[in-house]
């Protein structure tokens, strides 16, 4: 298991000898204004389903996803968060060469090396705001049985666009692709965009249900993909991976779906007004690059005489956490991840990330505030 997620509050409280709830969190890419509304009051009410055990296969909340995402229920899986599939797909899969394309999330890899598979990569650059040469990428996905993709792309917030995925997916059909899209619901017309049903024996998609609406703890995640692929992945999992309190919280998104749809839009909304807010402080200073997302957090580059390490401990100082990313496949030092918060500790991250770098002036630390 790595230790490299964010979100370590409670590390950082036993550190700073508080309690956690005391730090403001804008290390973890969640909801700042989920869960939904309504939602923790239902759970609330049915706090007694946890005395029971919770149904073995998860096929009735199963069904109700299958129905919302337009797919068959032959070719979609429930488990405990995407991170138990990714944990399991590489075996359902047979893979033996896995590429993955980052800078990205770090348990693609670790689920390679828990089968000995050396994981190899491509990777986007920094000079093009990590932006993905999709004809280099088809290149050099030639020499992999399996590519993992993950769009929108943690923790860099690029997009590759629906019609290039497609293409990229259908032009290699003996190639498995892991369309990991647990981001793709901050995305304006998220449903376009989503490769779900795209209609190809060859991907497999993770959606994630925790980002959104701010359900880390429950775990709640599905896989889509043609049947086989899905009869494999359900012979790796364990009995029960939904417990009983997240089966009833699928439940209750489902059946209020018009509601939930119109939660996640002003989810939307919100986090584009304030990436944008945040943007336009940030982008005034010399010593910070803020790289274009399309999601709820984005990445800064510092300048070279700053370190991630210093601005985490520094802002930590305020209990402030934020992501460094010098543990990241293909970043360094240079960069840290910041997640959209409310927009009052959106103003304080920024006037004390300006407070950190020398070309900070009181104009730009007051403008988040103004």
């Amino acid at each position: 298991m790595i230790h490299g997620h964010g979100g370590n509050i409670h590390a950082m409280a036993q550190r700073l000898g508080c309690r956690p709830e005391e730090i403001i969190d804008v290390s973890s890419n969640i909801n700042p204004l989920g869960p939904p509304p309504g939602l923790m009051d239902y759970l609330r009410e049915h706090l007694t389903v946890v005395c029971r055990l919770p149904e073995i296969d998860s096929q009735g909340v199963t069904a109700q996803m299958a129905a919302r995402l337009g797919v068959d229920e032959s070719c979609i899986l429930a488990g405990a968060g995407t991170t138990q599939f990714i944990h399991a797909m590489f075996a359902a899969l047979q893979s033996r060469r896995v590429l993955i394309v980052g800078p990205t999330y770090s348990d693609y890899a670790d689920a390679c090396r828990a089968r000995n598979i050396p994981p190899q990569y491509f990777l986007a650059d920094a000079r093009d705001h990590f932006q993905i040469d999709v004809e280099r990428l088809a290149r050099q996905a030639g020499a992999a049985d399996t590519v993992v993709i993950c769009n929108p792309n943690n923790p860099t917030g690029v997009l590759l666009p629906k019609e290039a995925l497609w293409d990229l997916c259908r032009r290699h059909p003996a190639i498995r692709f892991v369309i990991d899209e647990s981001y793709l619901p901050f995305v304006s017309a998220a449903e376009d965009l989503s490769m779900v049903a795209c209609g190809l024996a060859n991907v497999l998609v993770l959606h994630s249900l925790s980002k959104i609406y701010r359900l880390p703890g429950l775990r709640i995640g599905f896989a889509i993909a043609a049947a086989p692929v899905i009869s494999g992945l359900r012979r790796r999992m364990a009995p029960w991976s939904l417990n009983s309190l997240a089966q009833a919280a699928v439940g209750f998104l489902c059946a209020h779906s018009v509601r939930i749809e119109a939660f996640a839009r002003h989810s939307r909304e919100y986090v584009a007004r304030e990436r944008r807010r945040f943007f336009a402080c940030l982008q005034a200073n010399g010593a910070l690059q803020p790289h274009p997302s399309s999601v709820n957090f984005f990445l800064v580059q510092l300048a070279p005489h700053l370190t991630a390490g210093q601005v985490c401990a520094q802002l930590a100082q305020e209990r402030l956490l934020i992501r460094d990313c010098s543990n990241f496949h293909g970043l360094n030092a240079q960069f840290i991840r910041i997640a959209i918060h409310q927009p009052e500790v959106n103003g304080r991250v920024a006037a004390m990330l300006l407070a950190s770098a020398p070309s900070a002036s009181a104009t730009q630390k007051d403008a988040m505030h103004g």
